[in-house]
Parts: structure tokens; C-alpha cells; sequence
């Protein structure tokens, strides 16, 4: 790797303001906002709009879509098994 091209690397918090869940990690975002820590440092802090803590695959909330009921009411529509022209 080339000297003095690449970001820092540093702790950063992100915030998921929906599901009120922080969680500190490293990355090269940068922001002017700041929060203190569990463990007494001030960190960076990131507030993004969707976590694990508020997605509906991860918390379990997302909503089976009916596709076979939709695929019987194509076949309904434009029959089935009728040849191609």
C-alpha cells in the first residue's frame, strides 16, 4: 500500500436512532458529531436510518408475499397450457 493515500481507520460509533442501538466499530466515515462511549471515550458517532436492530429480515417482522395465489390467478386469466402462436 502507497503512504498517505489511504483514510484513517479509527473507532466509530453508529446510531440507529428507530430501534435506539449504537454499536462501535472501526471504519473511515468521518463526522462531526460525537458520543461518548460506555467506556468513557468520545467517539465519532454516524446516525444511519436501518440496522440489524430495525430491519424487518433481521428482527423478524417481514411479511410473506402469497405468490402461489397470484400465479393461480394469471393461469386463470390467460389459461394454462395454451399454445404459442
Amino acid at each position: 500500500m502507497k503512504p498517505g493515500i489511504h483514510p484513517e481507520y479509527r473507532p466509530v460509533v453508529f446510531r440507529d436512532r428507530a430501534a435506539d442501538f449504537a454499536f462501535l466499530t472501526r471504519s473511515t466515515a468521518t463526522s462531526d458529531k460525537t458520543v461518548e462511549w460506555e467506556d468513557g471515550n468520545t467517539y465519532p458517532v454516524i446516525d444511519v436510518e436501518i440496522s440489524s436492530a430495525s430491519h424487518p429480515f433481521y428482527t423478524g417482522t417481514q411479511r410473506v408475499l402469497d405468490t402461489a395465489g397470484r400465479v393461480e390467478r394469471f393461469e386463470r386469466r390467460y389459461g394454462r397450457g395454451r399454445s404459442e402462436q
